[in-house]
């Protein structure tokens, strides 16, 4: 299969914006073992902005966005950083790929873009791929990873694209304030029940929530591929969730359908 999968800032980072080692060792081997098994891997990465956060010694994610570009230049550094050397481990490869939203949308940068991430899965090279947060702006950006995540995984013709979250999965209630809130294994279809249950903001230093991984999930049902939400706090858990196994909430991808929509 081709995979796609998402990592959020707190899955690789601590509130601090020091890098989690332990799960950022662990993701990194689980992936690097699922594609010695023959899996095409795609790693959309959140965290840039976080670990920047942490490098400079800031003391939390910044409002301005000067600051916010400049602790995405230095974090972005420290991420792949930390990724080449942990996928160098398992004789892996990785290139870093940074996009705008004006990647998407202008046709020629669309063509260069998907060009380059399917010759580096052809070379067998994982693709590392986040928001150019140095440059993007409100006019030119996605917006966040999740939906960034959805857009990559129609451009490579994904098989299954892999929320992984501070979170198991969608809930009936947020589970971070009601004791009987219950786990929804399996989505078929995004009614307008299930888009109300869409609540939070995400952690601090990172920018999704439950409204950009139900977008996300609209991108992928729509286009004919399943995608999952899970906890990053249990990476090996890709395992199951690649055999198909419950894991976290699955959405159904529909019947595939000519072409590609990767539009915003």
């Amino acid at each position: 299969m081709r995979i796609v999968v998402k990592v959020g800032t707190s899955t690789l980072a601590y509130p601090t914006g020091c890098p989690d080692i332990r799960h950022m060792e662990i993701l990194v081997k689980t992936l690097s073992d699922l594609k010695n098994a023959g899996h095409e891997i795609v790693l959309v990465s959140s965290g840039a902005i976080g670990m920047g956060v942490g490098r400079l010694s800031l003391k939390g994610r910044p409002e301005d966005m000067p600051t916010k570009q400049a602790a995405a230049s230095v974090g972005q550094c420290e991420l792949m950083y930390m990724y080449d050397k942990l996928f160098g481990e398992y004789n892996h490869i990785v290139g870093q790929i940074l996009l705008t939203g004006d990647d998407f949308t202008n046709e020629n940068r669309k063509n260069n873009f998907e060009n380059t991430i399917l010759r580096l899965i052809e070379f067998g090279a994982i693709p590392v791929v986040n928001e150019n947060d140095t440059i993007a702006t409100d006019e030119i950006s996605v917006g966040e990873n999740d939906t960034l995540a959805a857009l990559v995984a129609c451009s490579v013709d994904a098989d299954l694209l892999i929320l992984l979250s501070d979170i198991d999965g969608l809930y009936t209630k947020d589970p971070h304030k009601y004791s009987d809130a219950k786990l929804i294994p399996l989505v078929m279809e995004l009614t307008p029940e299930i888009q109300e249950l869409a609540e939070g903001e995400g952690s601090g230093l990172g920018t999704g929530g439950m409204i950009t991984k139900l977008h996300a999930a609209e991108i992928a049902m729509r286009h004919g591929f399943d995608m999952v939400i899970a906890n990053g706090a249990r990476p090996r858990r890709l395992y199951n969730i690649v055999e198909g196994e419950s894991v976290g909430t699955r959405f159904l991808g529909r019947e595939k359908k000519p072409g590609k929509e990767t539009a915003l």
